[in-house]
């Protein structure tokens, strides 16, 4: 059996390749969004109540940054901030029909670059990269337990 630092590196290699494969769908898409201009998008669009404070923190950057990221994305239409009817100093943050649609279609285009590439892989093969990837996701998701409910468990 491998050790887990091979499976690692395999593991990194291959996220390499799952990433230029999705980074070409990005780039076939017209108008291409920037990475940063295109988080934002999804930042906001998997939190409807996303704020501008809420934003630069899942950025992880300043507001001010944040703040001219969504300039650009107002100028051009995906974006609209608005003020929030809870409480009227906040700013909402929304996704205009054109963001969506632009989200949409980039799934799309993963999805089918991802399907391409799957596409070539033996049946038992996509099997086996489906189970490996869910046993990934559950062993990632598992929260931190003490060293002392570690070693009692």
């Amino acid at each position: 059996m491998e050790r887990a630092t091979e499976v690692a590196a395999a593991v990194e290699s291959s996220v390499d390749s799952l990433v230029a494969v999705l980074e070409r769908a990005r780039l076939a898409q017209q108008p291409t969004i920037p990475p940063a201009q295109l988080r934002v998008l999804s930042i906001v669009e998997g939190n409807r109540h996303t704020n501008m404070s809420r934003l630069a923190e899942a950025l992880d950057v300043v507001p001010s940054s944040a703040s001219r990221l969504c300039d650009r994305l107002e100028a051009t239409g995906l974006l609209r901030r608005v003020a929030d009817p809870r409480d009227r100093r906040e700013v909402r943050l929304l996704l205009t029909p054109a963001s969506r649609r632009l989200l949409a279609d980039l799934r799309d285009r993963r999805r089918e670059a991802l399907t391409e590439v799957l596409d070539r892989m033996p049946p038992s093969a996509r099997q086996d990269l489906l189970r490996a990837l869910q046993a990934f996701e559950s062993a990632a998701t598992v929260r931190d337990e003490p060293e002392s409910d570690r070693q009692t468990a």
